[in-house]
């Protein structure tokens, strides 16, 4: 059963989504030498590399079993995918925005203008017919900030994550029309004929998505502070207790927490008088 996975070929999410694969064990057999089709250390997994926007069609249309896509593309292409969880990366918003000294002050504003150019044109328009909005789409394929500055919209539809850009172009907001983030995909078919490899796929990125940000803490305490050390951990549904061999004074606690809690944990810990502590970075954590 051979499963082929499409990959953003260049651009902010690549790079994490070809490293989020290899976390979860489906590294590339030569990642220093992206083809267009690139072999991973599973027989059954193949990397099809193509651009975001193409990979919500390819995966549709069943060229790719599954895809790691922005949700913003899935929903600008229409296509009826089966989507299979959030990734939780590249945050991004699609926006209306005016020039900052623009009449528009408000949503109910935004009904007066007459063009908006956007990248995003089935969005926009879907957006505008449910907003009761008629205006012109004029579709751009970039530079869709300036569109407003040279005088061939009113305002404009497009992506932003921090509204640096906007700012910039002297634009600002007046409507979030949605947000989007990094998405898994699949196709329809594909999910039910192979699914079992698909499920494995994506039991694997989401353990990687699980251990982001968190650490494994090993720690020896005596058995008489053992209640001291519980209120002390602010683990993952309490820590794990074992006896320590050679040692019956001693146990072995076991928790996981999050990267921000080492530093005031383990110093908490020693003042208890703890241990041998490690800190242990985790690769993944799956859950039932």
């Amino acid at each position: 059963m051979n499963i082929r996975i499409a990959l953003p070929s260049k651009g902010r999410i690549s790079g994490p989504a070809v490293e989020l694969l290899e976390k979860a064990g489906i590294g590339l057999t030569d990642n220093s030498n992206r083809k267009l089709f690139s072999n991973t250390f599973d027989p059954e997994i193949s990397v099809m590399f193509t651009r975001a926007a193409d990979i919500p069609e390819y995966v549709a249309d069943g060229a790719a079993d599954i895809g790691i896509t922005g949700y913003d593309l899935v929903c600008e292409k229409d296509v009826d995918v089966e989507m299979l969880e959030d990734l939780k990366f590249g945050a991004t918003r699609l926006v209306v925005a005016v020039p900052e000294d623009s009449e528009y002050k408000t949503k109910e504003d935004i009904k007066k203008i007459k063009t908006i150019a956007t990248e995003f044109p089935t969005i926009t328009k879907k957006y505008l017919d449910e907003n009761g909005i008629d205006a012109k789409i004029l579709a751009l394929s970039g530079a869709t900030e300036v569109a407003p500055l040279i005088g061939i919209a009113d305002a404009i539809a497009d992506l932003t994550s921090t509204g640096t850009t906007l700012k910039m172009n002297h634009l600002r907001e007046v409507d979030t029309i949605i947000t989007s983030s990094v998405h898994l995909i699949a196709n329809k078919e594909s999910f039910k004929t192979k699914f079992e490899k698909i499920e494995e796929i994506k039991t694997g990125i989401i353990g990687v998505l699980h251990a982001d940000g968190k650490k494994l803490l090993m720690v020896n305490v005596h058995k008489e502070d053992l209640d001291k050390v519980k209120d002390v951990i602010p683990g993952m549904g309490g820590p794990t207790v074992s006896e320590v061999y050679g040692d019956d004074n001693m146990v072995a606690v076991h928790s996981v927490i999050s990267e921000k809690e080492v530093f005031s944990t383990i110093n908490k810990l020693r003042k208890i008088g703890a241990k041998d502590l490690l800190v242990v970075p985790i690769e993944r954590i799956l859950e039932n």
